[in-house]
């Protein structure tokens, strides 16, 4: 659920990226036909439920720095990881705070940060049950309330339960109106539902409401609900106009004035209504609106064309090629290396194998992968090794343990959560080609020798070879097991 969680709050730093992007659009387009609005809504709206995209020189991304750009395509802004210094050093204060003034209640190997993760993706959840049982509520009150209406004619219905016309149904759509509208109400009324039905707008907003429900957290989310519901209703009514003519403005606005005076509004993620609110906005846009010719619906178009393709795609990322000389090495470790890799989880398999790799091999010994221990504290990382056929088990074994010990300190430094680092040598020069030798070390061990926490070496590339040259001073006194 973790990863879900974080995966869900990237799309929608991206998405609020892409939607301050369309609302400022909105704002250059004020004097523009509402649908060129609505359409820009897609934009965000792809940010919301693809976590992949096409790369684009167009994108409105390339100015922002993301954590990292897989080659998938997904941006990370924030990830599990959480690598920054600030973090780090701040949940080691406040982990050391809470030993002191509770040092009964310590739980060794326990990671403060990623139980506030945990929390994080579990209040999540909550929020979504919680929206998602609201919303069937009002749907289910909605449905009630349309139980006695009458059909009028064709897809047309009737009722005095509701104070306000809209469609409801997915499905076989129906337009529902109250008692008591005028005949010339009624045409506008049903001009206007039929209107967001050949549109399918009453699929397109129930759906955008889900959206809206998965990314709660995102205040930019709502804010896009909203005025994307506005756009959707000046829009129609806009194609009204464009169907009935200029000379039908004010009657037409009359209409939609003497709907939302009767009306008490209907839930969010409702189906879209002829009297839903904003009327003030949508009034004044529809006194005010002008067909513009087809020329200028056409250069609207393409900018618009363009704007979506730009807030929808991430930019191509150019993968630097990597050079000797720009890596910087001290005793054998891979400074550069060991610092691009620094993570606070062990459970980074690529980040964990990338400092294994920026550091002395055992000498005798060939690499032969890592097992990352995650599932409860204490948390470790297994190192395996295979013997070489021409190397000397005593020698070898005494080298490797010594390298090992190094290695497995700065390991303490650079991954935040791991408790102990362990080393499995296989034999396969042995007699039945099975022998094994292993050893581990704690980080307690490692703050013995050391006289302290060895993380704070790793803040920066300087301190990391007070590190290495502490290390390598030390002694090393172990025998296998």
């Amino acid at each position: 659920m973790t990863n879900l969680f974080f995966t869900v709050v990237n799309m929608s730093i991206a998405a609020g990226f892409t939607a301050l992007v369309v609302i400022a659009a909105r704002l250059a387009l004020r004097r523009a036909p509402a649908v060129l609005s609505y359409l820009l809504w897609i934009a965000v709206a792809v940010r919301l439920v693809i976590p992949v995209r096409l790369a684009s020189p167009l994108s409105i991304m390339r100015p922002i720095e993301p954590l990292a750009a897989e080659d998938s395509g997904f941006m990370t802004f924030v990830s599990p990881e959480l690598k920054t210094t600030a973090m780090d050093a701040g949940m080691r204060g406040i982990e050391r705070m809470a030993e002191t003034m509770m040092p009964a209640a310590k739980v060794p190997g326990v990671d403060m940060l990623d139980m506030l993760i945990r929390l994080g993706g579990i209040i999540w959840i909550i929020g979504v049950i919680v929206l998602l049982a609201r919303s069937a509520v009002n749907y289910w009150n909605v449905r009630n309330s349309i139980r006695t209406a009458v059909r009028i004619r064709d897809h047309i219905y009737e009722s005095d339960r509701i104070d306000t016309p809209f469609v409801f149904g997915l499905l076989k759509p129906k337009i529902y109106v109250p008692t008591g509208l005028s005949e010339q109400e009624l045409t506008y009324v049903l001009l206007h539902e039929q209107t967001h039905i050949d549109r399918r707008d009453y699929v397109i907003k129930p759906l955008a409401y889900i959206m809206v429900i998965i990314h709660w957290f995102n205040p930019l989310i709502w804010l896009s609900y909203a005025l994307m519901s506005k756009d959707m209703e000046m829009s129609c009514d806009e194609k009204v106009l464009d169907k009935t003519g200029g000379r039908h403005k004010r009657p037409y606005a009359a209409a939609l004035l003497s709907c939302a005076v009767r009306s008490s509004g209907l839930r969010a993620g409702s189906s879209p209504a002829f009297g839903e609110n904003q009327v003030k906005a949508r009034i004044r846009n529809i006194l005010a609106y002008r067909k513009p010719s087809a020329r200028v619906i056409a250069g609207y178009m393409l900018a618009i064309a363009v704007l979506i393709a730009a807030c929808s795609t991430n930019p191509k990322m150019v993968q630097p090629v990597p050079h000797t000389d720009r890596q910087t090495f001290y005793s054998g470790y891979n400074l550069t290396e060991l610092m691009n890799n620094k993570t606070l989880y062990v459970g980074h398999a690529g980040k964990v194998g990338g400092l294994i790799h920026g550091m002395p091999e055992p000498e005798g010994l060939d690499w032969n992968g890592i097992e990352l221990q995650t599932t409860e504290p204490p948390y470790g990382v297994i190192i395996r090794y295979q013997m070489n056929a021409a190397a000397d088990q005593a020698e070898t074994g005494d080298a490797a343990y010594e390298t090992f010990c190094r290695n497995a300190v700065l390991l303490f430094s650079l991954i935040d959560n791991v408790d102990r680092i362990s080393l499995s040598i296989g034999d396969q020069t042995s007699p039945d080609g099975s022998a094994s030798y292993s050893m581990t070390v704690t980080r307690e061990q490692a703050e013995a020798w050391l006289g302290g926490d060895v993380r704070p070496y790793s803040a920066d590339a300087s301190g990391l070879q007070r590190l290495i040259d502490q290390v390598n001073r030390l002694s090393f006194d172990f025998s296998q097991s």
